[in-house]
């Protein structure tokens, strides 16, 4: 209900730039959401790996990473699966900072053209959610978060080691969900989830492999102009089309 009472303030993004299209297959059969890629169709829809790695200082922060997508009626499904040497996590809380340890994250915008507002999913191995409504340019070149927003969605994960001991060496980790279309309120009506219709997003991966501090690397399925500046530039996110 939260989505349909806001205003939309987003503009069309200036500096349009062609841009490269994830293909999200149709689900045929039941999704059961529990971090493991069981169901056939998975094997079906595009895999991509997050081949734009930020902020790497050293050997072990470029792990592999692959990012899939599903969709039917109801839902949008994301699987996501890290190599990751060292498993690492603090964050327990609800719109906490689990972007500064291990976290999966996609941002979405649903229509074809580049807005300035986006839908914003980012957990952790703990399954610590921060979850917004990201307006860039809000007002006077200020970009906001509304985190108030806490949509109903769910996620699940499994992983092969030891959580925060880098004592040893770890295989890594995979998270699986399942996000209503509902949460996207109005704003998800404008252009339908259904076959040859688009909408726009952005997968990325944070990687935390020190047992201590904030530092770590971040990779992205689509390249960020300048990361420096802002990950949540719209300019920079990509496309995915529904197909078959």
């Amino acid at each position: 209900m939260l989505v349909v009472l806001i205003p939309v303030f987003s503009v069309k993004a200036q500096g349009f730039k062609e841009r490269s299209i994830f293909k999200v297959s149709r689900a045929n059969e039941s999704i059961v959401i529990d971090g493991k890629m069981n169901e056939t169709i998975w094997s079906k829809t595009e895999v991509r790996s997050f081949n734009y790695t930020y902020n790497k200082t050293k050997k072990d922060d470029e792990q592999k990473s692959s990012f899939r997508m599903l969709w039917d009626d109801k839902n949008l499904y994301v699987f996501f699966d890290f190599e990751d040497k060292y498993l690492t996590v603090r964050e327990t809380k609800r719109d906490g900072a689990p972007f500064f340890d291990d976290c999966a994250e996609i941002f979405i915008i649903p229509v074809p053209e580049q807005l300035n507002t986006h839908f914003g999913f980012e957990l952790n191995l703990n399954k610590a959610s921060n979850d917004f409504i990201y307006f860039n340019n809000y007002y006077n070149n200020t970009n906001i978060a509304l985190k108030s927003f806490n949509p109903d969605f769910k996620a699940e994960i499994t992983y092969s080691g030891t959580v925060n001991d880098n004592s040893d060496i770890d295989k890594g980790w995979t998270m699986e969900m399942e996000i209503p279309l509902s949460v996207f309120g109005f704003l998800g009506e404008f252009v339908p989830v259904k076959k040859g219709n688009k909408w726009t997003l952005l997968g990325l991966r944070q990687d935390r492999n020190d047992a201590e501090g904030d530092r770590r690397s971040t990779s992205t399925l689509f390249p960020i102009a300048d990361f420096s500046k802002n990950v949540h530039e719209p300019t920079d996110f990509g496309l995915m089309q529904f197909v078959d």
